[in-house]
């Protein structure tokens, strides 16, 4: 449902237009140093409105701490943080009601709900409630900062490319040409990871991972090291050479993962991000009022690559996968101080 993880468990909720959105987290050890300006850095790198391409819709996205914080430390409790949502234009979405918008949950969440969901923006099932996931993010990675390698856990995803394009300005004006809207790669890359991480059979790393990483709206792919080009190469070619006792290898085509489990190497994948489904192109839909066909535009503020504001949230999902899988073998270390000791 809306809950994921067993030791380090996130339940989101809320709506695009509904007062806020939020995260609850479970299972954040006692003492973990935790302030405002830990999450801004990240907050910003989601927003909309900051780079060419991005919905012109802005929100403050300060978080509020409703429980589970005291004195700017983990007290061991729930974390629950709230953002809220003040620059909505629901009337947007209120005026093409007996529209579904073609590529959007809308038809599929009115047949679900029998018409009682918040339709405003998507409802439930828009990216905005994804502020929350890089909050819990920016926590789990604050858990694996002291990891085993030199600077802890070090999680980084960038965009490879946009429309087919590796140069991304190129990508991105094919779509603002054509006065569409555009998909894009994007790959992330784990470093500093212990061996050993992962519980096959269905908790391998790649399933854990995979199933995060979909929850993300808009993602239609996920490929692990090689991925779909291994299909195309010998085994021996594939194969990756261990050279010592870290486990670290020759090559990395299995992308640091093997048999489910973590092997010291850098995790590496990628994610395919469908195009924004929110276009200004004529489509042809279905009136459920009337049940006829009828050419329909999308109105409202949208991205015009949703790509743009996806590495920091895989950022996010990855690291709140990889913080469970720390606490279930205990590696996560308790690096500050305890109460009432300074830190150094």
């Amino acid at each position: 449902m809306n809950s994921f993880g067993r030791l380090f468990r996130v339940h989101i909720f809320g709506e695009s237009h509904g007062e806020s959105v939020g995260i609850n987290i479970d299972g954040c050890p006692a003492g973990l140093p935790l302030v405002l300006e830990d999450f801004l850095p990240d907050l910003e790198r989601r927003k909309g409105g900051i780079q060419k391409g991005t919905t012109p819709r802005k929100e403050d996205d300060l978080p509020i701490f409703r429980s589970g914080v005291f004195q700017q430390r983990a007290t061991g409790a729930p974390i629950t943080i709230l953002f809220e949502n003040n620059n909505t234009r629901s009337g947007d979405y209120e005026k093409q009601r007996a529209v579904p918008r073609p590529g959007h949950a809308d038809f599929v969440a009115h047949q679900k709900f029998g018409g009682f969901e918040d339709y405003r923006g998507g409802g439930a099932f828009s990216a905005r409630l994804t502020v929350g996931l890089v909050a819990a993010g920016v926590i789990a990675k604050k858990l694996m900062s002291g990891g085993v390698a030199d600077g802890g856990v070090q999680i980084k995803a960038n965009i490879l490319e946009i429309g087919g394009e590796t140069d991304l300005e190129k990508g991105l004006q094919r779509a603002i040409d054509a006065k569409d809207s555009i998909g894009g790669i994007v790959e992330c890359r784990v470093s500093g990871l212990p061996v050993g991480l992962g519980e096959p059979f269905f908790d391998s790393v790649e399933s854990l991972l995979a199933h995060a990483v979909f929850a993300i709206p808009a993602v239609r792919g996920v490929e692990f090291g090689r991925g779909f080009a291994a299909a195309r190469m010998f085994g021996s070619q594939h194969n990756d050479a261990i050279e010592d006792m870290t486990g670290h290898t020759r090559t990395n085509h299995a992308g640091g993962v093997v048999g489910g489990i973590t092997n010291g190497n850098e995790i590496v994948f990628r994610i395919a991000i469908k195009p924004t489904s929110s276009t200004p192109k004529e489509q042809l839909t279905l009136n459920w009022e009337t049940e006829q066909l009828e050419n329909f535009s999308v109105k409202g503020r949208h991205d015009l690559c949703v790509a743009l504001r996806a590495p920091v949230i895989l950022e996010a999902v990855t690291a709140i996968v990889l913080a469970d899988l720390f606490l279930l073998e205990q590696h996560i270390p308790r690096i500050w101080p305890e109460a009432g000791q300074k830190e150094s």
